[in-house]
C-alpha cells in the first residue's frame, strides 16, 4: 500500500483515464525545489546544494498524454560557498553567462512499478539528451500534485569536465521536490 497521498500506478492509470488531471499545471516555486549532491577530493568530501530560481509548467490532455517543462536558472546555484558558486557558474561548469538555463522537457510521465516513470530531455549548456527517472507522485487535494526523484546525471554527458587531477565525481544526484498547482 502506498503512503497516505501517493498515488499508485493503478490509481494513476485510473486518474488519466477519466481525465481528473485533465487541465494546465503551474510549477509552485516556493514550495518546490531542484538540489544537487556530488563528490569531490575522490569521493571524500560531499558537495551539496540547490537552485533557487526554478519554474515550471505542465498540461495533461484528457486523453491523458502529459507534457511540460521544468527550467533553473544555472546562475542561482547556491551551495553556502561564494567562490564554489562561482566557479559553478563560469566556463567550466555551468557557463552561466552564455547559457542561463537549465531545462527538462517532458515528453511523457507513465505509471510503473515504483510510481510513474518520466521520459524527457534534459539539456544543459545547449546539449540536450534523453532522460528518464523514477519518480513518486501524491495528490493532497484534487489542485495539486507533487512530484518527487533522485536522478543520476552523468555530467560529462553535458560538457561539464572540469575535473583536476580526476577529484571531482562526474556522477551527481539531482533531489527533485516539485509541487504544482491547477492553473
Amino acid at each position: 500500500m502506498a503512503p497516505a497521498g501517493q498515488v499508485t500506478a493503478s490509481e494513476l492509470q485510473a486518474m488519466l483515464k477519466d481525465s481528473a488531471l485533465a487541465g494546465t499545471w503551474t510549477l509552485d516555486p516556493a514550495r518546490s525545489s531542484v538540489e544537487l549532491r556530488s563528490k569531490s577530493m575522490w569521493g571524500l568530501a560531499p558537495v551539496k546544494g540547490s537552485f533557487r530560481e526554478v519554474a515550471g509548467t505542465g498540461t495533461v490532455s484528457p486523453d491523458g498524454q502529459v507534457s511540460g517543462t521544468v527550467t533553473v536558472a544555472a546562475a542561482s546555484v547556491d551551495t553556502k560557498l561564494a567562490k564554489r558558486d562561482a566557479h559553478l557558474r563560469s566556463a567550466d561548469f555551468f557557463d552561466s553567462g552564455n547559457h542561463a538555463h537549465i531545462t527538462f522537457r517532458v515528453d511523457r510521465i507513465s505509471p510503473s512499478s515504483r510510481g510513474v516513470t518520466v521520459v524527457g530531455d534534459l539539456t544543459v549548456r545547449d546539449r540536450t539528451r534523453p532522460l528518464s527517472f523514477d519518480a513518486t507522485l501524491s495528490t493532497p487535494g484534487t489542485d495539486e500534485v507533487r512530484l518527487d526523484a533522485e536522478v543520476q546525471v552523468d555530467r560529462s554527458d553535458y560538457g561539464l569536465t572540469w575535473s583536476p587531477m580526476r577529484m571531482a565525481s562526474m556522477r551527481n544526484t539531482i533531489t527533485l521536490h516539485l509541487v504544482f498547482t491547477r492553473s
